[in-house]
């Protein structure tokens, strides 16, 4: 008889994943041992955008020593001997990627536009002169500030520590912060960690932290947009199986 690969009763491990032109990029990552290093490589072009025929992947063991290249795309992930805890390396080998030249990390690659403060001033419909107008048609409005207590009734029943979903997305993850923040505006806030890195930052908003996070995991929100109750993380493949 033929033999076959014999894989554990939990047929996933849980990987850090690095970019070799993304230094910022890391995120752990859940994968079955039954797909195939292929679709590993399809999984992992969705989070960081390097084409699947350029992506060169090499596995590291908690060490950091280097364990193998995963040299044959048809083999099943688990061939490999992955483990919880291990490094997926990805390296892009396309010299035109958006991942190369670093244009994913410094915004001073970016040419920016400007405008002179004559030549705003000069435009028929710019922000400013819509502000003045609603003003002047709602002079109230410019006194209806919100108070330092805004939102703090809707606080009531969230504390560090619950699951949560988000709203609008119905993203999932875990209150690390309820209070007020002076630097993102009057009332009171919620600080999320995300069970995905579809976050802002590691905590830290306009240089102060709120909360500790990995990076692109962290999110402030008003709290009305946050339900806490039993929202355990999701099966990270249920959107594999989508057509």
């Amino acid at each position: 008889m033929a033999s076959r690969l014999q894989l554990p009763d939990d047929d996933s491990v849980v990987l850090r994943v690095t970019h070799a032109n993304v230094k910022s990029f890391s995120a752990d990552v859940r994968f079955s041992l039954e797909m195939t290093v292929e679709s590993v490589k399809e999984k992992l072009w969705k989070k960081c955008g390097t084409a699947v025929d350029s992506m060169v992947l090499g596995l590291y063991d908690d060490a950091g020593s280097k364990v193998c290249d995963l040299s044959d795309a048809t083999r099943p992930f688990g061939f490999y001997s992955p483990q919880d805890g291990y490094r997926l390396h990805i390296i892009d080998l396309d010299p035109s990627s958006v991942t190369s030249g670093g244009w994913l990390e410094d915004t001073s690659l970016v040419e920016k536009y400007t405008i002179s403060e004559d030549a705003y001033n000069k435009l028929d419909n710019n922000f400013r002169k819509f502000k003045e107008k609603m003003v002047s048609q709602n002079p109230m409005a410019k006194e209806n500030k919100l108070s330092e207590n805004y939102m703090e009734d809707l606080c009531a029943n969230i504390k560090v520590g619950d699951r949560c979903e988000v709203e609008p997305g119905e993203k999932r993850g875990i209150v690390k912060f309820v209070g007020r923040a002076e630097a993102l505006g009057p009332g009171f806030w919620v600080g999320i960690q995300y069970d995905e890195p579809l976050g802002k930052h590691d905590g830290t908003v306009k240089g102060k932290r709120y909360f500790d996070c990995p990076p692109q995991h962290g999110v402030m929100l008003r709290p009305d947009k946050v339900k806490v109750g039993d929202y355990p993380e999701r099966d990270p493949f249920e959107e594999d199986e989508e057509i």
